[in-house]
């Protein structure tokens, strides 16, 4: 058997971890004491762990996150008002399966985005298609999309994210078009994938910031029926941060 033939058989397949492993135990006589079984499910595992977390890089990639944002750095400090279980039960990401959504409310700097982006991460960890986007961004996106013709194509983007983040809701004036935008992907995402919105504004006051009451109407009817509340208390992080500088 020719051993070089068979590593480079590996590599064009892209099968790179196991053609490594393989070249390794090869040149360096690794894994002799191993039975064959035991060694082909060792390099087998080797490279499915490579490739998911390959795969894993690519999401948090695509998603196009802000921010590092890790679970492991989430401050439950009392002040904050955030219930350490109920917040963990989120990071199960139960509710992305059964399609629904969350609503972060609370302070400029209390670190509505932060959360929102630690459960995106961990999304993305569990091989769940995510998009984070800045609210008054995403409207800007519609206007041009609008013009040049690429609107449904933007929308079938968007349609594609099992998890969507809208990061700084109603910090923007919500026009005609973007009303409708909204509109469009949340019915789009009815039932069938989740939604998190994170903003300064208390949910009770929505209607009046979206506007036109019909629309208004059914945006609150699919989204806050079906979503799970956090609310954060507390000062800004980014005023204590400055402070402690």
């Amino acid at each position: 058997m020719n051993e070089n033939t068979t590593i480079e058989k590996m590599r064009k397949m892209r099968m790179t971890t196991m053609a490594e492993l393989y070249r390794s135990s090869v040149n360096e006589n690794l894994f002799r004491e191993m039975s064959v079984d035991d060694f082909m499910a060792t390099i087998i595992d080797a490279e499915w762990e490579a490739r998911q977390n390959k795969n894993i890089d690519n999401l948090i990639q695509k998603a196009c996150f802000k921010e590092k944002a890790a679970a492991t750095d989430i401050d439950y400090t009392p002040s904050r008002g955030l219930d350490r279980n109920m917040f963990e039960r989120l990071l199960s990401l139960g509710f992305i399966n059964r399609r629904e959504n969350v609503i972060l409310t609370g302070p400029a700097g209390s670190g509505k985005s932060f959360l929102a982006q630690c459960i995106g991460v961990k999304a993305c960890q569990m091989l769940f298609k995510t998009l984070y986007l800045n609210t008054g961004r995403f409207f800007d996106m519609v206007k041009i999309a609008r013009l040049d013709g690429t609107y449904h194509k933007l929308l079938k983007r968007i349609e594609r994210a099992e998890l969507l983040i809208l990061d700084d809701f109603g910090l923007t004036p919500i026009d005609q078009q973007a009303r409708t935008a909204l509109l469009d992907i949340i019915e789009d995402r009815y039932n069938s994938a989740s939604l998190i919105m994170a903003t300064q504004i208390p949910v009770e006051k929505w209607h009046g910031l979206i506007g036109e009451s019909t629309i208004a109407d059914a945006i609150l009817d699919r989204v806050t029926f079906s979503s799970h509340r956090v609310l954060l208390e507390g000062e800004s992080y980014r005023r204590k941060k400055k402070l402690e500088s």
